[in-house]
Order: structure tokens, then C-alpha cells, then sequence
């Protein structure tokens, strides 16, 4: 049996998949149960690449997080950060701007248990357990227990987390609340899958994804430009994954040749304007 697990809460429904555990699986992660894996592996069966992609998507995420060290952000505030793995936003601040602080924020209960355990004596880095949905609850906890300061710029990181936040949820208005909170000279950085390039594909992860604690959806470049009102893109813009500000020995080692379609993800990072 898996229930019972050190570091399994007691109270989690471990038939239903989370999205969180797939991506902790996708990693090569430990921290999932057998519904996760078993609906990992049908997702990957509709969409080969979804390894390739999650690791993309990943190092994607180091790649934002070094370059906003570099414009000088002390304040990461990470939303829906999934269970703990290699590259956490913490450990890259940590190495490019040591005492710059970080809030992670998700509503699962194995990557808030984990996470909370794992980081627990871990300076100036904080484990917040909430809906990111309910921006006022967060940004709440994440001044109150995370030590946040709104008065000073602040990132706030949506790393392959809006498609999970479905049209009827307002995703734009939610991430409208984040900008809202924060004073200009903030940053976001979003990654996003698009239906673009094979919406016949995505549309059957889509379906795939329909059975997990938090149903994906693809949306559109178009789609995706919205979630950035009211800021202003760095170079290059929102492009496609592997294009965001890339490593050149990672090109040339691209696992999926540079095929920007069989990533299906796109990234852009912006900075809030006055």
C-alpha cells in the first residue's frame, strides 16, 4: 500500500491524480501514487514528448528566475510550485542572489506537506498552503507568515500553472489581482502550453487531463499575451519555450531537435509598468 507513506498526508484521495504528482513523475520523481502514474503514462501516450517538455519547462523556469536575480528582484513569490525537485526557485536565487526570499504557494496536499518538510529550516524560504485562485488569501499568508513586503517589487512566477485555471475561474482577473497587489517595477513570469501547432493533440491531453484534481487546458499565443496587461515583455517577448534566453550548448542538444511544435509551450517574462 501507498497510503501512509512519510510523506503522504493521511486525508488525500490517492485514486484521484494530481497534476502536481504527474509533473513530480514526469521529473522522475518519487513523490506519486499509482493513479498518478498510471494517468501520466496515458498523457504521454496521446503526447510522446511530455518528458521533454516538463524538463523544458523546468529549466525554463531557472533561466527566469537567474535573469530577474540579475535586474536585482530580493522577492519570489512562486504559485503553484508543485512538489520540491531539482532546480527549486530558492536554490537558483540562492546561487545568483544569496538573501533574496521565496514564497511557494500550492493547494496540494502532498507537495505542501513535502515541501513544508523538506524546507523547513531553510532561511528566508517559506511554504504557504493555498488556492492560488483566491489571490487575497495568498498574497495575505504570503505577507503575514512569508514575510513578503509589498511596498518593494516582487516576482510572482506562474510556471506552467494557468492552464490549470479554467476560463470559468477568470484566470485573467486572477493574475490582474497579483499585478494589482504589486508596485510597479514588479515582474511575471508565465509558461503556458498552446494549441497553435496540433490542436488535435492537445485537445486529447486536454481530455487525458479531465480526470485529474485540476483539468489543463491549451490556449492560444493570443490567449496567452492577455495574462501579461499591464506589463511590458523583456527581450525576446513571449516566444516559444526553447527560444526564452537559451543556453547555446542546450540548443544544440535539444532532445526534440528544435521542434518548437512538439513542445506546444511558450514562456515570456514581463515587468510591471507604472
Amino acid at each position: 500500500m501507498e497510503h501512509g507513506l512519510a510523506w503522504s498526508p493521511d486525508d488525500i484521495d490517492i485514486e484521484r491524480p494530481s497534476v502536481a504528482r504527474m509533473y513530480d513523475y514526469f521529473l522522475g520523481g518519487s513523490h506519486n501514487f499509482a493513479s498518478d502514474r498510471e494517468l501520466a503514462k496515458r498523457a504521454q501516450a496521446v503526447f510522446p514528448d511530455a518528458p521533454h517538455v516538463v524538463r523544458a519547462n523546468r529549466l525554463f523556469l531557472g533561466r527566469a528566475v537567474a535573469a530577474l536575480c540579475a535586474l536585482g528582484v530580493d522577492q519570489f513569490l512562486d504559485l503553484g510550485s508543485g512538489i520540491p525537485t531539482v532546480g527549486n526557485v530558492h536554490e537558483v536565487v540562492a546561487a545568483h542572489r544569496p538573501g533574496a526570499r521565496t514564497v511557494y504557494v500550492d493547494s496540494d496536499p502532498v507537495a505542501f506537506a513535502h515541501a513544508s518538510a523538506l524546507l523547513e529550516d531553510t532561511e528566508r524560504v517559506t511554504v504557504v498552503h493555498a488556492d492560488l485562485r483566491n489571490p487575497e488569501a495568498v498574497l495575505r499568508d504570503a505577507v503575514a507568515v512569508g514575510g513578503l513586503d509589498l511596498s518593494l517589487p516582487v516576482a510572482v512566477l506562474l510556471v506552467s500553472v494557468l492552464p490549470f485555471i479554467p476560463e470559468e475561474d477568470d484566470p485573467a482577473r486572477i493574475v490582474a489581482a497579483y499585478r494589482d497587489a504589486t508596485v510597479p517595477g514588479s515582474y511575471l513570469a508565465i509558461s503556458h502550453g498552446t494549441n497553435d501547432y496540433r490542436p488535435k493533440q492537445v485537445g486529447e491531453v486536454e481530455t487525458v487531463y479531465a480526470k485529474t484534481t485540476q483539468p489543463g487546458v491549451f490556449r492560444s499565443k493570443a490567449e496567452v499575451e492577455r495574462f501579461f496587461d499591464g506589463y511590458e515583455l523583456l527581450e525576446p517577448g513571449l516566444v516559444d519555450i526553447i527560444h526564452w534566453r537559451p543556453e547555446p550548448e542546450a540548443l544544440q542538444a535539444d532532445p526534440l531537435g528544435g521542434d518548437v511544435a512538439r513542445y506546444s509551450l511558450i514562456a515570456g517574462v514581463g515587468r510591471r509598468q507604472a
